[in-house]
This record gives C-alpha cells, structure tokens and sequence, in this order.
C-alpha cells in the first residue's frame, strides 16, 4: 500500500463524526472542499477548520431541535458543502441520517420520511417546492422543513424554515462531545425499487469506515489527490468513496455544478479520481464515436490504431504480453490522439472506477487503450457498498476484480455470489422478513447476482432474478444484450422483451441526433410517427442482428419498437440510480408490447 502520512483508520477514529472531527485536527488548513459559488459566480475553497466552524453552526441549529440519538432526519439535495454539513451535524449529535435522491418522485420521498419517521428534512427550496408540495399532508412525523432558498409563509406551512434564519446566531465552539460506539447505526439508505416499495438498508459506523479502509489497501488515495464529485451522495457508492474516503485519507473534493457542466468542470477541476456509473462511460463512448462518424476516414484509422497501440501498451503493463510492434509507434499515435482526449477528462487522472453497474468490455478497452486508467468494481447499498475492485496493477476488464480485503466471497451451486465480512449492512430498516432472506445464519448475504470466481477474481454473468423465460423454455439473460445492443449509438436506452413469449422483441429509446441522421439518409423527416416506418425499422433491427452476432442463435431479435421519449426518474420509468423500471415501462408501452406478438 502506498504511504500516506495523514491516513487516518477506523480503530482511531470509531465513528463518521470522529473521522471528521480528528481530520479537522490533523490537517485544520488543507483545502478541504472546491465549489462553484451562484453568487460571485466563481469557484470557491473550504479549508478543513471553516468546515469545522460551519459544521458547528449547523450543529448548534440542530440541537434546537430537541432530537434523541439514533432519531431520523432526512436530507434532499445536490451535492456540496451543505449536504456535507448537515450529515456530519446529524451524525455528531447521534441522529441517523436518511438521504433523498434529489430527482426521486414525491411519492417515494414521502414514503421514505414517513416510514423512517424522520423529524428534520433539509430540502433546496423553491426548484423543488412544487413536487414536494402535494405530498406535505402525508408527513405527519416532520416537525422542520428547512429551505436553503424559498420559504413558504408561514401561515401556509409552520413547519417551514429559511436555512439562513435557521442557523442565525449560532455557537461556532467546536462539539466536545459526539458518538463513539462504530456499531451504532449511522445511516439509512434506501434501496432503488425497481420492483416494488424500496428498502431501508441500516448501515453501520463500522459498516462505512471500514469499508473505505479496504477501498483504500484496494486502490490507495494519495493526501494530494482531487475527487470530482457528481454521483449523487445519496448513492452508497459516492458516499462511502467519494465522501468518507478522501476525508480518510486527507483529500480533497470538488463538487461539480451539475451534470450537464461535467465536461467543462472536468477541464477547469482537473480530477485525480473519478467515480461513475457506466451510464457516464456509455455517453462519452456514444459521443466519441458519433463524432468519427463525421470525420475523414483517415481520423478514424488514426483514433482506431491509437486505441489498439494503448490496448496493447495496457497488456504489456498487466505483464500479458512482452511486446508487440505497435508499440513502436505508441508514442507519436498517443500524442495525436490519445492525449487530446485525455486533455478533455482534465488530463490529470490517476484513476477512474467504474461501479453500481456492469460497464462493458467494448468501453472498458476503448478507454484502456486511450491510457485512462479505469478499473471496473462491484457492490450493493447492501454492503456498505464496495465488494470488490480491480488493482490498477492487475486489472482484468472483464471481471469486477478481487475481494476487498476483509471480505470473503462464495459462489452457491445456483451461481449466486454470497459475500461476508465488516460491510454487510445490520439488516432492513422495520423489515426483519426481508434481513433474514438476504443474510443467512452464517452471516452470508445473498446478492441475487451470478458470478464466477476465477484465479480470485469475481466476474458477474447475470442476475438470479433476471431471466426472461421464453415459451419454448429457452432462458435469456435481457441485460447481456441490452449491454451489447447499446454500444450502437443510434440507441439511448434499451429493454429487451420476452417473458412468456414465443420470441424476443425490444423497446429502443434512440439517440436524437443519430436518429435526424438515420432519417435524413432515407429522406425522411425525424418526426415520432415514422418511429414504426418500416423501412426504418429493418435498418434498426439489421443493426441490433449485427450487436447480437456473438449470441446464441434463440436470442435473436424478431420486432423492436423506436421510441424518441427517453426513460427518466421524473416520468417514472428509472430509479434515481439511473436503473430500468422494467414493469413500468412494460406497463406504460403496453400497446406497442403488443402490436409486436400479434
């Protein structure tokens, strides 16, 4: 492992309020925190001893409250130093924190607060009043909504609070006091519920800081290293490595203004570390080749030898290849090429990981071979969450990499990987039925994912539960195809079709600009009734047979649908993770379903 003087480890301090607290300690004026300021619109510093100040504000605000330990209180909103604040106030107090996806739907969100029974909700205020606003009867437990930006009157809504206000002529003496049993319960988070009510997973002390340990002896974190934060901190991924780990190790976090600026904030940031779902990678792989489609065709024999010189380059690296005579150009082919697109990421990354979702083994070479150093990973909310990663020193891009260490792994004779070890939650919040069916007598907690374990490495081949069962009894795998057929760009998002059916069909979301092209083409125009023009469709179709080449023969394609509404949390049909809803939108397409079998 690579030293780190300013590590800091769970046995020291205990809890997450005194990681932070002894983080202040040890390095009180490193730079803790970057943010965009909307005011003076320009990026801003947090050191670590005026978070302390204003993580004290917070505090003092908060024990206004008249809170118990182990009480809830919930938080809704983007990503930066606010959201910082109001956890680890919460969390020096004793309070069990419960993070809202700050695009969830207002049915989901009043569910979460009511069954948690949480006291204190911290929201964003006027950008979200409006979804929230009909929901507001059913929550009986809250007793302060506080808004960082809009108030209601207060004839309207009592229970509401300006955040300024809120926080007036509070104490700024920094807590002598704050938890330190690590089996406490810390927070609880919710699961995306793509089948039914989401769960409450518990989480412990121990759970989260000694899962950031094993991340850190996996892929260690440098003092001098930059996160660029975008992955919502409600999601576990983000928060264990994202959030605790670089305070673990004394790093510091940038907090990205939206998703929609990550591009320029990626060039302005200049990240050491980034963390993401593949859906990012997907996008940036789309994006990359739409524009080759458009250049000259020697641009695109340059890019591809460049990939494939880097690939190499890579395989040489892993010690799996001695040599090989690309190599010899490499140097000039990377400086064309190669370089320019690493210019785009800030030019500075040390590491990229991928998590929450299996990335495929096309975008993971096409990034290799562009030398960005990504490593896949795999984990569950479940456990704390990060399972596994691969090393960047022996990275398979086809597996999720060994276990953590700490963390044991066994695969049952159905193929469902088990995991055991420090990161398995405490169990389901108020759902005992549901703990004892994922976690066995012997501590092991059924994942509901298959796997291989090969030579120590754990490679994902599917999901237990999801398995399309064709008429004729045939068994389909829908996400392995959907991975495939989605590395062409003319597909957004897709959702294979087949359960109790004769034969497989699809829902394709297409891509707008490669659609008006396709169209163009076939001097059509790009509007949503040609969406079934036949014509239109073969060529769809022809393109999926190509993506599905490698597939056995029953897993063909016989009808597929083009649709130009992508699916989106705000429309019901994703989770906030970004995950299918398969049911909804089963249910919501059910007419064009069906015009597909008849």
């Amino acid at each position: 492992m690579e030293h780190n003087a300013d590590y800091l480890l769970p046995d020291e301090v205990q809890t997450l309020p005194g990681l932070f607290w002894k983080r202040v300690a040890r390095t009180p004026d490193r730079i803790a925190y970057r943010f965009f300021d909307t005011i003076t619109e320009q990026w801003q510093d947090i050191t670590w001893k005026a978070m302390a100040d204003k993580v004290s504000l917070w505090v003092g605000a908060l024990a206004e409250e008249h809170l118990k330990p182990g009480e809830r209180v919930a938080l809704m909103l983007p990503n930066g130093p606010n959201w910082t604040c109001f956890d680890l106030a919460a969390q020096t107090l004793g309070l069990v924190t419960v993070p809202l996806f700050a695009n969830d739907r207002p049915e989901n969100i009043a569910y979460i607060l009511e069954e948690t029974q949480s006291k204190v909700l911290l929201c964003p205020g006027l950008a979200y009043w409006n979804d929230l606003e009909p929901v507001l009867d059913r929550l009986t437990h809250i007793q302060k909504i506080i808004t960082l930006d809009y108030c209601k009157p207060q004839e309207q809504e009592s229970r509401i609070v300006c955040c300024d206000s809120w926080l007036d002529n509070r104490s700024s003496a920094m807590p002598k006091q704050y938890p330190t049993d690590s089996d406490l319960l810390a927070t609880i988070v919710f699961t995306s519920g793509t089948t039914g009510p989401p769960k409450g997973v518990m989480l412990s002390h121990r759970n989260i800081l000694e899962n950031c340990l094993a991340g850190h002896l996996a892929v260690p974190v440098r003092n001098n290293d930059i996160f660029l934060s975008f992955l919502p901190l409600s999601h576990m991924l983000e928060r264990t490595v994202g959030y605790y780990l670089p305070m673990m190790a004394g790093a510091m976090v940038a907090y990205a203004r939206s998703i929609s600026t990550i591009a320029e904030d990626l060039t302005i940031i200049k990240p050491t570390v980034l963390i993401s779902v593949p859906r990012i990678f997907e996008r940036i792989y789309s994006g990359i080749h739409i524009k080759l489609a458009k250049s000259s065709w020697v641009s695109r024999i340059l890019f591809n030898l460049a990939v494939a010189c880097g690939w190499k380059a890579f395989c040489v690296r892993q010690k799996r290849m001695f040599f090989h005579p690309l190599l010899l150009i490499k140097p000039l082919i990377h400086r064309t090429v190669a370089r320019k697109i690493q210019q785009k990421l800030g030019g500075r990354l040390r590491v990229i990981i991928s998590g929450g979702a299996p990335l495929a083994h096309e975008i993971a070479r096409l990034f290799l071979g562009l030398d960005l150093p990504l490593v896949q990973g795999y984990g569950l909310t479940e456990t704390s969450p990060v399972v596994s990663v691969n090393r960047l020193d022996t990275n398979d891009p086809e597996s999720v990499g060994p276990p953590l260490p700490g963390i044991e792994v066994s695969v049952k004779d159905t193929g469902e990987l088990l995991v055991r070890g420090s990161c398995v939650m405490l169990g389901y919040w108020q759902n005992e039925n549901a703990t004892q069916a994922v976690i066995d007598e012997q501590g092991w907690l059924h994942t509901g994912d298959k796997a291989v374990l090969k030579d120590g490495y754990i490679y994902i081949t599917g999901r237990l539960k999801e398995i399309l069962v064709l008429t004729n009894s045939e068994k389909v795998p829908p996400a392995d195809l959907e991975l495939a057929i989605s590395l062409d760009p003319l597909f957004d998002q897709v959702m294979i079709i087949g359960e109790n059916r004769p034969y497989l069909t699809m829902l394709g979301v297409v891509q707008p600009e490669r659609w008006q092209e396709l169209c163009a083409e076939h001097g059509l125009s790009a509007e949503a009734n040609l969406l079934a023009h036949e014509k239109l469709v073969e060529i769809a179709l022809a393109r999926v047979e190509q993506r599905l080449k490698p597939f056995p023969g029953f897993m063909k394609l016989k009808q597929l649908r083009l649709i130009t509404e992508p699916w989106t949390v705000e429309n019901g049909l994703l989770t906030p993770t970004l995950k299918m809803k398969r049911e909804a939108i089963a249910e919501h397409y059910h007419d064009l379903i069906d015009e597909m079998y008849q």
